[in-house]
């Protein structure tokens, strides 16, 4: 049986950029699963789904749809990509010092189908670098190296590569989840900054989820890719015994660390978790946490 793992490692959480092309694109991933691509960079997920429909007044019902947009958005068009577009964005309370903002592009692209590319934030937007990624997803410029294998023997870790048990598969881009093994999600980023904040997003964004609590939260000294720092480590509970994840993973609690720290090149924000009947190894780590991280003495 495939062991589940809570979606608190699902929801990355989003942050705006303010780097050159050239930089960023360094740190970009992605991964393709049927007719959607999920890229991640900076904390940022988003994605890309062409569909194959012509760009008309009736087919984009279809697709607007898909992505939950209404008559009562309000939709307009971004003139300066070469494309003809309509643009929407969508605001969502969170908490109340957290918004997600979404913004939506619904493309005429070369063959002259509907393709949709979205971004999320938990920041305000960046439209300089969503015209960017859109010219060189709809343009097909992106280079083969950003595109991560869908099947897993292994993975690039902020530029180094990590062998993995077999029975790895990714849940997202940059989130990888080894059934009674641990799993965990990264993002690349340009500052220490960024990455600290993207955390901190995610912290909030897990703590607001409905059957979830929060036994203890410490911070604890790790070694974070050969780097010695502190990590914050927080152990979850559940209410309720309907809970997806507690029945068919049959743990108790999640042990989750999270980390935020300089990695080689880049900045790197980590969430590492694992259930309480994982294979835990002697060092208090299940195998696949070990690979990047070990706990000081």
């Amino acid at each position: 049986m495939t062991k589940a793992y809570i979606i608190l490692l699902l929801i990355i959480p989003f942050v705006a950029l303010s780097q050159e092309k050239n930089n960023y694109l360094k740190r970009l991933k992605a991964v393709k699963n049927r007719s959607v691509t999920y890229y991640n960079i900076d904390g940022i997920d988003f994605t890309s789904q062409t569909f194959t429909s012509p760009f008309t007044d009736k087919d984009l019902k279809f697709a607007y749809r898909k992505y939950s947009i209404t008559n009562d958005d309000l939709k307009s068009k971004d003139d300066s990509l070469a494309y003809n577009n309509v643009h929407i964005t969508k605001r969502e309370k969170i908490s109340d010092s957290l918004h997600a903002i979404s913004s939506y592009y619904f493309i005429e692209d070369k063959q002259k189908l509907t393709t949709v590319i979205c971004f999320t934030y938990f920041d305000t937007p960046n439209q300089q670098f969503e015209r960017e990624l859109i010219n060189l997803i709809v343009e097909d410029k992106l280079l083969p190296n950003v595109f991560e294998d869908n099947q897993i023997d292994s993975i690039d870790f902020a530029g180094r590569k990590i062998q993995l048990s077999n029975s790895c598969y990714w849940t997202n881009v940059n989130t990888v989840q080894c059934p009674y093994l641990g799993e965990m999600n990264w993002s690349l980023h340009q500052t220490l900054q960024s990455a600290t904040k993207a955390i901190q997003n995610q912290l909030t964004v897990t703590g607001l989820r409905k059957g979830l609590k929060i036994i203890s939260k410490t911070e604890v000294k790790v070694i974070f890719e050969n780097t010695p720092t502190t990590a914050l480590k927080v152990v979850y509970g559940f209410t309720g015994l309907t809970n997806l994840a507690v029945k068919t993973s049959g743990g108790k609690t999640l042990i989750a660390y999270y980390v935020a720290d300089k990695v080689r090149d880049n900045y790197v924000s980590c969430v590492m978790s694992f259930w309480d009947n994982d294979k835990i190894l002697e060092n208090g780590l299940p195998p696949l946490l070990d690979k990047v991280m070990q706990l000081s003495k």
